[in-house]
């Protein structure tokens, strides 16, 4: 797709238990089988992950076309730059077919590089440092020499086991992008660069009172452990080829059910047996604390749109104010 503005897209973004499925699912049906939705939702992507990411049912799957859910393998890295070339080519697609390209998520790092593009080299980010850092500080620099072998074997062979500065500047790079350093200096025009859409259509699902919010959050929290989170994850350690420090893993809700299992283990506990009500009472704020910080983090960078237009999710005509407002933005198709 050559110009943005001839696009027919529109999207809808917004934290987390906001309600944006339920939103999508209204607008799919007003416009009659003439619109398909995209996930912006860098959890969605991966199979086996279904309680914990709250992905759409079968029903609500089979409802309307849905597009970027249940692409990649939990052990599988999926990058902005990848999500930008699929969702690009998947609006052309969905355009020409005479349908509305819906884009619908909270990963707010998908949309600004959607609208945006990506930079050649992805700049340095201080949080995975610190997780790479403190992954050596236990494991030593040679271990992590040895994960980067796995990922980026081209950069690992040049590297020596304990060049720390240069290690870490690899799996960060593979970390927040999911593209090989070696891969970025041997094309980085190609692979590394890719050309944003312009500021697309956008509105903004964002709570006026944000006690709403969190209780919404508890809910949903509660509703996912009900429904059989913790034995998900169990299935997911089972498989005996995944660990914490996978993107997959390190979703909110499977990292903390993670490290309820590794700590239960580590009491001596046999692993299939369930948590105890101590141990699940400790998950669940854990949980929806770290879901609280994610939601914090998605609005602050929905508030940086300057396309936006907002929608408060807790106005009891919230739904309508979407549908009326998407009628608008999408000129009324």
């Amino acid at each position: 797709m050559s110009e943005a503005n001839t696009a027919r897209v529109l999207c809808l973004a917004g934290p987390t238990a906001s309600g944006k499925t339920a939103a999508a699912l209204a607008l799919a049906q007003q416009l009659q089988g003439k619109l398909e939705i995209v996930s912006v939702d860098s959890a969605l992507v991966y199979c086996g992950m279904d309680i914990g990411t709250a992905k759409p049912t079968p029903a609500e799957l089979a409802s309307v076309a849905h597009h970027l859910i249940d692409i990649r393998d939990p052990l599988q890295a999926y990058s902005a730059a990848e999500f930008v070339a699929d969702a690009s080519l998947l609006i052309t697609q969905i355009n020409a077919r005479g349908h509305l390209a819906l884009m619908v998520g909270g990963t707010m790092l998908y949309f600004k590089a959607l609208f945006e593009g990506l930079d050649a080299m992805p700049a340095a980010d201080p949080a995975t440092r610190v997780a790479i850092e403190a992954r050596a500080a236990a494991l030593g620099w040679p271990a992590l020499h040895a994960e980067l072998a796995t990922v980026d074997p081209v950069t690992a062979a040049r590297l020596a086991p304990n060049d720390s500065q240069r290690i870490q500047r690899a799996l960060e790079v593979f970390r927040v992008s999911g593209l090989t350093l070696s891969a970025l200096h041997a094309a980085p025009n190609k692979t590394g660069s890719t050309r944003g859409l312009g500021a697309l259509p956008l509105i903004s699902l964002e709570p006026l009172d944000r006690p709403w919010l969190h209780a919404r959050i508890a809910q949903r929290f509660d509703a996912m452990l009900d429904a059989g989170l913790v034995q998900e994850v169990r299935g997911l350690r089972a498989r005996g080829d995944l660990h914490p420090d996978l993107p997959s893993m390190r979703c909110v809700g499977y990292r903390q059910t993670w490290e309820a299992l590794d700590s239960h283990r580590a009491l001596g506990l046999d692993a299939q047996t369930a948590l105890t009500p101590a141990e699940l009472a400790a998950l669940r704020d854990k949980g929806i604390f770290a879901t609280r910080q994610l939601a914090k983090r998605q609005i602050t960078w929905l508030r940086s749109m300057p396309q936006r237009r907002a929608v408060h999710c807790d106005a009891p005509d919230a739904l309508q104010q979407v549908l009326t407002l998407a009628a608008q933005l999408s000129g009324g198709s």
